[in-house]
């Protein structure tokens, strides 16, 4: 059964709305006590109709742009400088490189002068000693003579001193060799880093491992690409940290005693922004490189579609639109900034349902789905739900509530309190209104508007679109009255037929000071505020009653009863000067 047999017990279905919707999760109902909310044609407006009393209720159903939430839209922002930005991999030196000192005992260790070598030998000849590698590079074995070892690997060692032993001592020998340890060195780290001096640590130390003890590369000075380790006048060594970032790998220079690490200036960049993990500056090597580069260095999100790329040109600034495969063979240069984005339209919009329903809270549905589509797929409890009161809560209508709103407090301020007094005594009373004006400003100022869509009038549901983020809410029947507003004691009470406003009012204690008892508001369940004369109460109705502008001003007066209205409506709050 359906919401027809709600609102006008007819049985009828839309045929296309179940192959036009994808719910995100199975709706199960039970045929005894649930039916299906649904429109039927007899009595939906017309699509004329439609477009008119979507006009007429100032349905702004236009789609939301924003270039940071993946919509289309302009991008209004002005260029972003490199400078501003913080390097790629600006957080690399906050992992405690400079905690995991390293032993330099690993296999491709290359000894050198000062290392210290355990030799053992048993069988026909027995020796157990450390030998120390001297200043030419030799270790000294007895019977053999001195064995040069220097730039050896540990496994290189082992056959040396196995072939120089044996060679003496051809027959029932074993030989056993190990590096016992090695040399300290102390190496020089210099140029664009946070604290440039002379760092102990052992040959075979990362590189990381002594920037991080030099506190790190100079975010806004120094490179990452160009990192030079210097022995002796000479470049032994390049490392480019990107590879380290990007790729996990990194160069491993055997560091001597008095080498220099050099952290050169930052080259050329650019800035990288949009649809990115984060934004970046990213460094150039060179002054140019292939959109498929810059692709490859940075970190986008899923879904990135298209680029802007800005920047100046020798016949001007340049700013270009591309799809993503075809930024790829692009040259992004020195000061462009690169801009990714989701700018693919999505044929899917997600809508949330509140209230008295059954099955999912959110559901997927196609872009242009209209509610007509989206009510025929709720199932209902038959006898509990007002399907006469739906209304649609929408992001876009809550930024232009907030806009107005904004404005006519901004016109209230800008008109009276910059207007002259003629007398002292005016001018007294002007101050005593300034300061009330401008304590309701800012309450006023603070309270949220609701976004509130009327679609529910006179038992007819307009079809309008959806848009993605609506809230559509289906409200239970209620059987009580809300007393609010300027009342001596706000309440809810039962719905008796027959009740007055007033009498609801005196029920409430009566009218405060401050109330004006000719501005009643009713407040229905569907969203829409009306005045409290010959308006017919009914259950789940709320009576706002209205504080009276405190002024002898009639403009003022005027002005002030008209923004109250405003706030009432858009917040359902009733703001007391």
């Amino acid at each position: 059964m359906n919401v027809i047999k709600l609102l006008n017990r007819a049985s009828l279905k839309r045929s296309m709305a179940v192959a036009s919707i994808a719910l995100v999760s199975t709706l199960t109902t039970s045929t005894g006590w649930a039916q299906s909310l649904s429109l039927s044609d007899s009595i939906l407006p017309e699509q004329a109709e439609r477009q008119g009393a979507a006009g007429q209720e100032e349905v702004n159903d236009t789609p939301r742009a924003d270039w940071r939430s993946g919509t289309y839209g302009p991008v209004s922002q002005p260029p972003q400088n490199p400078d501003t930005l913080p390097p790629f991999g600006a957080n690399l030196f906050t992992g405690g490189f400079r905690g995991a000192m390293g032993d330099g005992l690993n296999p491709d260790y290359k000894i050198k002068p000062g290392d210290q070598v355990t030799v053992r030998a048993w069988g026909a000849f027995e020796f157990d000693r450390v030998l120390p590698v001297d200043a030419q590079g030799n270790i000294f074995i007895p019977g053999s003579g001195p064995l040069n070892v220097e730039g050896q690997s540990s496994q290189q060692v082992d056959g040396s001193v196995r072939s120089a032993i044996t060679s003496v001592y051809p027959d029932n020998v074993e030989v056993y060799t190990n590096l016992q340890g090695v040399q300290p060195v102390a190496v020089y780290v210099t140029g664009y880093v946070e604290s440039p001096g002379r760092y102990a640590g052992t040959p075979n130390d990362s590189l990381l491992y002594f920037l991080d003890q030099a506190g790190g590369i100079d975010q806004d000075l120094g490179s990452y690409r160009q990192v030079r380790v210097v022995r002796n006048d000479t470049t032994v060594a390049t490392v480019d940290l990107y590879d380290f970032l990007l790729n996990g790998s990194i160069a491993r220079p055997q560091f001597q005693d008095g080498d220099t690490i050099v952290i050169e200036e930052r080259g050329p960049a650019i800035a990288v922004g949009g649809d990115v993990h984060r934004e970046h500056r990213y460094e150039l090597i060179g002054n140019q490189l292939s959109g498929a580069e810059l692709v490859n260095l940075a970190r986008l999100k899923s879904g990135v579609s298209h680029v802007l790329l800005r920047g100046d040109r020798e016949d001007g600034p340049l700013a270009q639109y591309f799809p993503i495969d075809m930024f790829a063979g692009q040259t992004v240069r020195s000061g462009d900034e690169v801009l990714f984005s989701s700018d693919q339209r999505s044929e899917t919009i997600v809508v949330e349902v509140e209230g008295s329903y059954y099955g999912p809270s959110r559901y997927a549905l196609p872009r242009d789905a209209h509610l007509s589509e989206l009510l025929d797929a709720i199932a209902v409890p038959e006898s509990m739900t007002a399907v006469e009161s739906v209304s649609i809560k929408r992001e876009s209508v809550k930024e232009q509530q907030a806009q107005s709103l904004e404005d006519s407090l901004r016109r209230l301020e800008t008109t009276y309190l910059g207007a002259p007094s003629n007398t002292n005594e005016e001018a007294q009373i002007r101050v005593q209104e300034a300061e009330l004006i401008q304590d309701f400003i800012a309450r006023a100022s603070e309270l949220e508007p609701s976004g509130r869509l009327v679609v529910a009038y006179d038992g007819r549901i307009s079809d309008i679109r959806l848009q993605d983020g609506d809230v559509v809410t289906i409200p239970e029947i209620s059987d009580s009255m809300l007393v609010s507003g300027e009342v001596l004691v706000p309440q809810a009470s039962v719905y008796r037929p027959g009740m007055s406003v007033i009498d609801y009012i005196e029920g409430a204690g009566g009218f405060t000071e401050r109330a004006d008892d000719d501005h009643i508001l009713i407040v229905r369940q569907n969203g829409a505020v009306e005045n409290a004369r010959n308006v017919n109460l009914r259950p789940g109705d709320e009576i706002l009653v209205m504080p009276a502008a405190p002024t002898h001003n009639l403009q003022l007066a005027s002005t002030l009863t008209q923004i109250l209205y405003q706030v009432a409506v858009a917040t359902k709050v009733a703001v007391d000067l």
